[in-house]
């Protein structure tokens, strides 16, 4: 079974998977074809990190992180830009990240499908074009107004003056070009040799600060997950500087409430998932990258100290919300192949659009992932050459009796460890299907595009008593329309003792789940 959040990509990956291939081989077919068609969110100029296990005992973590340019800017102000070339930091290693999972499926999983195979679906839909989606034409149109100042990204993504609209076909020819290197040559021509000096070249003529020399330092770690058991799972989450930690953290939290004693989607169990998020979150500023600052993980996810921050919520208040709000948008997509091996995968460009910056000829937008850096030489997470930052990313799984048993992950920055943590309580509580635990009513902590406040965002479908009895523990709650995008779009598949697979993606995408039947 595959899940994305666009239908082309869920194909490719199933069309993988039906003639035998491996999930890691399928995830890298998808992970390609989302790489095109959804270029609001993620693509070639931007990093991945992925999730891997079996029914053999292995789990596996892939950081596919760019790291920042050695030769860095003076900044002047207090916050590095958020767009443009001084956004364009960092190096993007999600290419090489399908290259580095694609040799661990040859090597531990028998995989036998070429490279240059898995990038067919994704090259077609560059060069022989595709409909606009619903979400791509939702950003377009948010961001319409800021867009329109950005030349190279206008000139790719407007026509006759207007931004393209849902669907709209849209060919790129540019990027095409760069997959068919990529295919023919091997993953690593896009950081060494003729092709890798164009995009240094095309990151020159921005204005960012990245050299040939930047790109063919970029390598994906390979690393073991962080761990945390819940309720008879074992929960799989990427380590520092991903804040998958922050997830586990809240799940931790929760462990020690009687969540069974409260229905699902009730006030209360929305208000003390609501408050395991805040205590993570007081905590996450900790989080960079271990090269740089060590990451007491083990410290931080004991019984002790998970006990004090759960005895830190007041079932009877809301903690007020001091926290500054992340932004930024990702794409979330699994597999399970037909022995169980699973991969759960986040692809981002960070900010929707990234950057704003399409790298000379290439067709690629690049990520602004500088800016999640801190200008403050006392951070853990302070902007120096060669570090990666701190990062919103952290697909799971969860195992069960050592086995895989659940893949889920979502899009949305700040939101992501929020919606996990409802998806986690609604599959593993609550005992929901994947359909179900997606279509239910979630909230979003902190700012969004649309509102400035930090509030509690609650999506309109959760009732009046609930809305009523949430203001009355002291939420500052805002509403949105039900199955409202700002509420990210997640995907779960769950495989049961028996091999059997259920899956889902998120009702407010047009992604989708496949099942297939492999030769």
């Amino acid at each position: 079974m595959v899940t994305s959040p666009h239908p082309l990509a869920s194909a490719a990956g199933a069309a993988v998977l039906a003639d035998g291939g491996t999930a890691a081989e399928a995830a890298i077919a998808m992970a390609a074809t989302i790489a095109v068609v959804y270029p609001h969110f993620c693509g070639l100029g931007g990093d991945s990190v992925w999730l891997l296990a079996d029914r053999a005992g292995r789990q596996e973590t892939f950081l596919g992180i760019g790291q920042a340019a050695q030769n860095l800017p003076d900044f002047t102000g207090d916050a590095i830009p958020t767009r443009g070339p001084l956004s364009m930091l960092t190096t993007a290693a999600t290419v090489d990240a399908w290259d580095a999972v694609h040799r661990y499926s040859k090597e531990a999983w028998g995989g036998r499908t070429a490279f240059g195979d898995l990038l067919q679906d994704a090259i077609g839909h560059a060069k022989g074009g595709f409909p606009i989606s619903r979400s791509q034409g939702f950003w377009l149109d948010m961001r319409k107004d800021m867009v329109a100042d950005w030349p190279s990204f206008s000139k790719l993504f407007f026509k006759d003056g207007k931004p393209l609209d849902a669907g709209d076909m849209f060919y790129q020819p540019d990027l095409a070009t760069v997959l068919e290197t990529l295919a023919s040559q091997g993953a690593r021509s896009f950081y060494e040799g003729p092709l890798a000096r164009r995009i240094a070249e095309g990151l020159r003529a921005a204005g960012s600060p990245l050299t040939a020399d930047d790109l063919a330092a970029t390598h994906t770690r390979r690393v073991a997950p962080a761990r945390l058991a819940y309720r008879g799972y074992e929960l799989l989450a990427p380590p520092p500087p991903t804040q998958g930690i922050t997830t586990l953290t809240i799940m931790g939290i929760l462990a020690h409430f009687d969540l069974h004693s409260y229905a699902p989607g009730s006030a209360d169990h929305l208000h003390l998932t609501v408050e395991a998020v805040k205590q993570a979150f007081l905590t996450r500023h900790r989080i960079a990258d271990p090269e740089f600052t060590a990451q007491a993980i083990d410290d931080w996810l004991t019984p002790e100290a998970l006990r004090q921050a759960a005895d830190a919520i007041d079932s009877g208040k809301a903690l007020p919300w001091p926290q500054p709000y992340r932004t930024g948008d990702t794409v979330f997509f699994g597999a399970v192949d037909a022995e169980g091996r699973c991969v759960s995968t986040l692809q981002s460009t960070y900010f929707d659009w990234g950057s704003g910056v399409v790298v000379g000829d290439t067709g690629m937008l690049w990520q602004n992932r500088g800016a999640a850096f801190s200008l403050d030489p006392d951070s853990p997470n302070c902007l120096k050459p060669g570090k990666r930052p701190f990062y919103t990313l952290n697909p799971g799984i969860a195992l069960k009796d050592g086995m895989p048993a659940l893949v889920y992950g979502t899009q949305g920055a700040d939101g992501q460890p929020q919606t996990l943590s409802m998806l986690l309580t609604r599959l593993i509580d609550y005992h929901q299907s994947p359909s179900e635990a997606l279509a239910g009513p979630r909230f979003l902590l902190g700012k969004t595009f649309s509102d400035s406040r930090d509030s509690l965002k609650i999506e309109g479908d959760c009732g009046d008593e609930v809305l009523s009895r949430l203001a009355a523990l002291g939420h500052e709650l805002s509403s949105i329309p039900p199955q409202s995008p700002i509420a990210g779009q997640a995907g779960v598949i769950t495989i049961a003792q028996d091999g059997n697979l259920s899956g889902a993606h998120d009702p407010r995408g047009e992604g989708v789940a496949l099942a297939v039947n492999a030769r």
